[in-house]
């Protein structure tokens, strides 16, 4: 790679239910076998990711269900927009897949398709299906982090006092629109108990 080049890379279309569906293992990229029309659509960002996957199967691989839709312009010879697509992978990452995807509960699904120096590519990720249970403690984890930063930045806006007592900690606090003191007193991870002053 020259001093000059620059890697140019156009996202065509993302899976986005996928972090949330599966535990992304191992990622990796490959290129895509595609016929003019295709690429042409590809280009025009008519892809759809939605219920996709990949599969190992006489020693290569193939992306199945993946849409491309159909090329507007195309006087004749239109492509199949659900076609198997093959992927382009090394001969050694390809053997590596085979094996993971045989064990249980692991499978290939792509990420996201774009373009790199006018080459199309697909990230695809090896990856393990999450329970009912998983999904909703990464949702309860992501809520928890949003009203943490949320309670962050009204902290931050507020005129404040941290004191010390034996094993109480006191805060005194006022917002900046009222001048009243609120004072939060609170055992070393015990309860919280607030007065007004």
């Amino acid at each position: 790679m020259g001093f000059l080049e620059v890697r140019i890379t156009k996202i065509v279309c993302q899976n986005r239910k996928a972090r949330h569906d599966y535990f992304i293992l191992n990622e990796y990229e490959a290129g895509m076998v595609l016929v003019g029309t295709e690429v042409k659509s590809l280009r025009l960002g008519q892809a759809n990711l939605k219920d996709s996957y990949a599969n190992v199967r006489g020693g290569e691989v193939f992306l199945y269900n993946m849409h491309i839709g159909t090329y507007p312009f195309a006087a004749h010879g239109n492509h199949d927009p659900v076609r198997p697509r093959k992927l382009l992978l090394h001969k050694d990452e390809i053997k590596r897949l085979t094996g993971k995807v045989k064990e249980k509960g692991q499978t290939l699904i792509p990420l996201q398709v774009y373009f790199k120096e006018g080459k199309a590519k697909v990230t695809l990720a090896l990856a393990k299906g999450k329970r009912k249970y998983d999904k909703r403690q990464a949702i309860r984890k992501r809520d928890e982090e949003r009203e943490l930063q949320q309670q962050k930045r009204n902290i931050k806006k507020l005129d404040k006092r941290i004191e010390l007592f034996d094993n109480y900690i006191v805060v005194c606090f006022r917002s900046k629109q009222n001048a009243r003191w609120i004072t939060t007193a609170c055992l070393h991870g015990g309860e919280t108990a607030s007065t007004g002053i």
